[in-house]
């Protein structure tokens, strides 16, 4: 099986998730289940299939998390010369060139990707065209809009 990619960062975050769904949210929703259970025929209790539903997704996720988990490859970057290079786990600093607008993205697993924070995963368009690349390079990135044109202007191990 391949490896997961995974900062430290996002491997503690599963862990906890793992941790809430089998020893708080499970007990729940088997008590639930329970409960529905004793409410009678179990064709039209309602109750009985939200829970059974929500234990399935729950159930799913769990073994996705031990999955992940199982054949995570943790790379810590903080522990690693800067170079200038861009690699997964760098924090980025591009410049658009045409608009002058700057952004910031940390290159991350695609389970640790969320870009409100600016957690882009290794897999995205961006991350591709950025990862290899050095500080002050031009690269040319395929977006939505079209191709777009960016300088690197910072790169930290951080």
């Amino acid at each position: 099986m391949n490896k997961v990619p995974m900062t430290v960062v996002g491997a503690e975050q599963l862990r906890k998730e793992l941790d809430y769904l089998k020893f708080e949210k499970r007990p729940k929703i088997a008590e639930a289940i329970g409960i529905a259970r004793e409410l009678g025929d179990l064709k039209e209790n309602a109750e009985y299939h939200a829970a059974r539903e929500e234990q399935g997704l729950s159930e799913a996720r769990i073994r996705y998390i031990e999955g992940n988990l199982s054949n995570v490859q943790i790379i810590d970057v903080t522990k690693m010369e800067n170079t200038g290079r861009i690699i997964f786990g760098t924090t980025v600093t591009i410049l658009n060139v045409e608009t002058e607008e700057e952004v910031t993205y940390r290159i991350v697993g695609e389970d640790e990707a969320n870009i409100k924070e600016n957690l882009i995963s290794v897999t995205s368009p961006i991350a591709r065209g950025l990862v290899g690349k050095n500080l002050d390079d031009e690269v040319n990135i395929q977006t939505p809009g079209g191709i777009t044109e960016y300088e690197i202007i910072a790169v930290k191990y951080i």
